[in-house]
């Protein structure tokens, strides 16, 4: 077998072509106009339209709404009491989305249960959160309750 060797390499056949010589007369294929056509924007040097343009009706990125902020990947969902909506609970009673929802307070979870500041605490609870705020938590102390945060 005979030894390749890099002056024997050749491109495949077909692979390469000469390069059009355009403007160069009518036997040459791509005489007088070169292959632009007659007259016009498109035929002239260094002619042509920007991309997006639409002959001057406004263009399809001017029409569309700019987007507002943006939607996150994986957005977190909480359960959300606020104290107000516990006033009606006996005293000393345990509560979490569990009780909450054989209440009738919460119809359905959508994640974690957070309990939020807004009313009063009447009576001393036992609440079982996933977080308080800090109001909440101040509330439910001050009634004699706890607050228990679970993992």
């Amino acid at each position: 077998m005979k030894s390749l060797r890099l002056e024997d390499a050749v491109p495949q056949s077909g692979s390469r072509h000469r390069k059009l010589r355009v403007g160069r007369g009518h036997s040459a294929g791509q005489g007088k106009t070169s292959g632009r056509g007659m007259r016009g924007q498109k035929c002239r040097s260094g002619g042509g339209v920007r991309p997006g343009f639409e002959g001057g009706q406004i263009p399809l990125y001017m029409r569309l709404p700019k987007l507002k902020g943006f939607e996150l990947v994986n957005p977190s969902s909480y359960t959300i009491v606020n104290l107000k909506q516990l006033r009606d609970l006996p005293a000393d009673s345990e509560v979490n989305i569990e009780t909450l929802l054989d209440a009738g307070i919460l119809t359905a979870t959508s994640g974690p249960l957070r309990v939020l500041g807004d009313g009063e605490a009447h009576v001393a609870l036992q609440i079982t959160a996933a977080y308080f705020t800090a109001s909440a938590r101040e509330k439910i102390e001050a009634a004699g309750g706890t607050c228990t945060v679970e993992a």
